[in-house]
């Protein structure tokens, strides 16, 4: 494997209601509590433009994801057929990075509340991006 490093810095963090993993849901449809997007103070102009209801993209880094896992049974049910990670939403996967669309609720300063975010309390936000329309 290509032993290539780079640095990512988180721009926020998650807060949440849900603190532990194993209980937490496996998409934010299963019955996620809405969240808080925090995001650093000094980045509160990259926010300029988002809007209730819109529906966006979060990128977190899962942070407390094992990292040297490769195949899974999806959903953690052992019922069904065991799969690599890339074929799955798996959190436990060498670079465990988070995809969550989510719909804003409220935006107040640098805190954005959302829906449907499975993310944990405390889980490192990477990127905040839109879902493009075909108008987009």
């Amino acid at each position: 494997m290509n032993q290539s490093r780079f640095e990512v810095v988180p721009i926020g963090r998650i807060e949440s209601a849900l603190t532990d993993l194993a209980s937490a849901p496996k998409q934010g449809d299963d019955g996620s509590p809405d969240a808080c997007l925090v995001v650093e103070p000094a980045l509160l102009e990259g926010l300029h433009g988002l809007q209730v209801d819109d529906q966006v993209v979060v990128l977190t880094w899962l942070d407390r994801a094992r990292r040297d896992v490769l195949a899974v049974h999806p959903r953690d049910d052992v019922t069904n057929p065991q799969q690599g990670v890339f074929n799955t939403r798996s959190a436990s996967r060498p670079n465990p990075i988070g995809l969550h669309q989510v719909e804003i609720v409220s935006i107040d300063g640098n805190r954005v509340q959302v829906r449907n975010l499975e993310a944990v309390d405390g889980t490192p936000i990477v990127d905040i991006k839109p879902v493009l329309s075909a108008r987009s």
